[in-house]
């Protein structure tokens, strides 16, 4: 046991796991000359706004599927698409591995706990690094918004969330550390100042009229898109999604459930006396992480990343010892949310029930509603 401990707390050892496993496969990708689809829909976000060509419109003479992203992506993708496809994939994915890492390393957590919340990670980043995927790097701005409210730095605090919320949506839920902030005005002025510069920077590579009429369409895409969710095999895995299939509700509208699971996470709020105290602090960044992946329509297999760290962050903050409950629910998360989607996993169990049923969201769903439960029953003013 003392040899398994020090292994999972040996940096070079996590180290190696969080940055190789994902550049093995983008490597392995890049020399069997696998396409990247997703990584072309990135840089063609940054050469359709430098062409002012609509963002949102299919090319399927470069890559299939849409565009979901916002126009202020082009420039965080215009230093990977200039260069050669193969150099720009392998950077692009090494850049969402170290920014998700040093968001994780400097969360307020106990000497080297951050070093587990990487381990018990690593195989989901893997999942989102087969994909290509940004929901690392959203992953870290939202983390980076939490960690530079607790550093009382608003001013950046405001541009991780406001540039996370601008790129994809998902960061605007880091909005729900405003109540950790000990300057709430600064804060306000902060976020509508970089709303605003967020709003214009895209027109520096292209056109005011076309990025004003690109935000347009990108409202329109995504309406779209939440409706198309709903009969998508790969995506909605999230608690509608479940119900949806489960129980043979394909009517069911998502604020059914979103609206209850908002009010369940309003709920954590009344805990006023606690708002400065560090651990009911990090419950919320767990629940805020986790929330937005299980009750979104868009959520997809890579997406959990993002939950993935509320996970994992949400055990290394319990009180020790851990009771054999909360093993189980890390357990089961480990294997339905982390290892399913892989060869480790049995494929038949995988086909029949895991993908069609949206299973995958169900061991986040059961920490969330414990989480909930934390933030109203723990004695955080008390603890030591």
């Amino acid at each position: 046991m003392q040899k398994l401990a020090k292994l999972i707390t040996n940096k070079p050892f996590v180290y190696s796991l969080w940055f190789g496993l994902s550049l093995f496969l983008v490597i392995k990708g890049v020399l069997t000359h696998q396409g990247f689809n997703n990584y072309t829909i990135f840089k063609y976000n940054f050469l359709n706004t430098i062409h002012q060509h609509n963002l949102y419109a299919y090319q399927p003479e470069h890559y299939y599927d849409l565009n979901h992203y916002g126009p202020v992506f082009s420039i965080i993708m215009a230093p990977f698409a200039i260069l050669p496809d193969s150099i720009g994939v392998i950077l692009w994915v090494l850049f969402n591995a170290f920014i998700l890492f040093k968001a994780i390393q400097l969360l307020p957590l106990k000497k080297d706990q951050y070093v587990i919340v990487l381990l018990l990670c690593a195989h989901e980043l893997m999942t989102a690094s087969a994909n290509v995927q940004s929901n690392p790097m959203i992953a870290a701005l939202i983390i980076l918004g939490f960690n530079f409210i607790k550093r009382e730095q608003d001013f950046w605090a405001a541009l991780m969330i406001a540039l996370g919320a601008f790129i994809k949506l998902y960061g605007i839920v880091g909005l729900a550390f405003f109540f950790f902030s000990t300057n709430k005005p600064k804060f306000v002025l902060s976020f509508i100042f970089w709303s605003a510069v967020l709003f214009v920077l895209p027109m520096a590579i292209s056109s005011p009229s076309f990025i004003i009429q690109t935000y347009h369409d990108w409202y329109t895409d995504l309406v779209i898109k939440n409706s198309d969710n709903q009969q998508s095999y790969m995506q909605e895995i999230c608690v509608t999604g479940f119900i949806r299939r489960a129980f043979h509700y394909q009517d069911l509208k998502n604020m059914y459930v979103i609206g209850p699971a908002l009010v369940l996470f309003g709920l954590s709020y009344l805990r006023v006396k606690a708002y400065k105290v560090l651990e009911y602090q990090r419950l919320i960044l767990s629940s805020v992480l986790i929330f937005a992946v299980i009750f979104s329509s868009s959520a997809e297999s890579s997406t959990y990343i993002i939950a993935f760290v509320g996970v994992a962050v949400w055990f290394m903050n319990l009180n020790r010892p851990v009771t054999g409950f909360e093993i189980f629910l890390l357990v089961l998360a480990l294997l339905i949310t982390s290892l399913s989607p892989s060869d480790l996993f049995p494929s038949f169990i995988r086909t029949q029930y895991i993908v069609p049923y949206k299973l995958k969201s169900i061991p986040c769903f059961l920490i969330w509603i414990k989480i909930i439960y934390e933030t109203l029953t723990r004695d955080f003013v008390n603890e030591k």
